[in-house]
């Protein structure tokens, strides 16, 4: 199959992302407040899968169906928690954000909606390719791919969503204030949340591949695994603990990404 349909739907979506972000951008100036740009981030995939949806004719093939229903009920449940999260009352701009408000000073206005809202659209743009690749060409009935890619998927999202759940019980606990989670899943990889969201990509680019042309579509699991372990996720979040002894400790003896026993770490480590 040629690339070129594939690369079709990419470019027309383009105006679509585009849009969408400096909506969240324009909000943003209003609100003051850049970090509901991760609100926007999971809903930003839902929309690109239902604008996929739509503009197939005559009908999309239940693989398509099937992957824009699991990005669905990802980028939902992603969306809810970061607004439960960020929008509680008396809960201000997250502190990455915050910092970077105070560092642009006059240029906080271009550099928020290219570095911030623009940055991430392409960056969703990018990730989203296994879904545009399974838009773009209907390719066999489902098969073993999309099985094994429909597993994968639903490990990856128990996995992000008790990580999640468990870490907000810690939190929400006034004995745990200043303390590191290190139980349950967090016991195992120092980001389960992070590991479960790539690995709910994989699954799409492993169901993408059975679409002529489907290789493409793993643009987007390498790419969101990379941010998450090299640019915006761990990095970021661990910068901010560096130095205190009780993270030392729980850094020393848990994997940074992918889930070992305790006491064992990973690559990244």
């Amino acid at each position: 199959m040629s690339v070129e349909p594939i690369l079709q739907t990419t470019a027309a979506a383009v105006p679509l992302v585009f849009t969408y972000m400096t909506a969240w951008f324009v909000t943003a100036l209003i609100t003051r407040r850049n970090d509901i740009v991760d609100i926007a981030w999971g809903l930003g995939f839902v929309v690109i899968a239902v604008w996929l949806l739509l503009r197939v004719d005559p009908s999309p093939s239940t693989r398509q169906y099937i992957s824009s229903a699991l990005v669905l009920i990802w980028g939902a449940r992603l969306a809810w928690y970061v607004a439960r999260r960020n929008l509680r009352p008396g809960v201000t701009e997250d502190s990455r954000y915050a910092a970077w408000r105070r560092a642009w000073g006059r240029w906080l206005v271009p550099r928020s909606f290219l570095q911030i809202f623009m940055l991430q659209g392409l960056f969703m743009l990018l990730i989203s390719a296994p879904v545009q690749v399974m838009g773009s060409a209907a390719g066999p009935e489902l098969g073993v791919l999309d099985f094994v890619g429909i597993a994968v998927w639903l490990f990856g999202f128990a996995f992000e969503s008790i990580g999640d759940a468990q870490l907000a019980r810690f939190l929400a606990d006034p004995v745990n204030r200043g303390h590191i989670m290190d139980r349950g899943l967090w016991a195992f990889t120092r980001h389960p949340n992070y590991f479960g969201e790539a690995t709910m990509w994989w699954s799409l680019g492993i169901m993408a591949l059975s679409v002529p042309g489907g290789w493409i579509g793993l643009i987007g699991p390498v790419v969101i695994t990379w941010l998450l372990t090299k640019v915006s996720g761990i990095p970021m979040v661990e910068r901010k603990r560096e130095g205190r002894p009780e993270w030392e400790a729980y850094k020393a003896r848990t994997s940074a990404f992918v889930p070992l026993p305790p006491g064992k770490t990973g690559t990244l480590d």
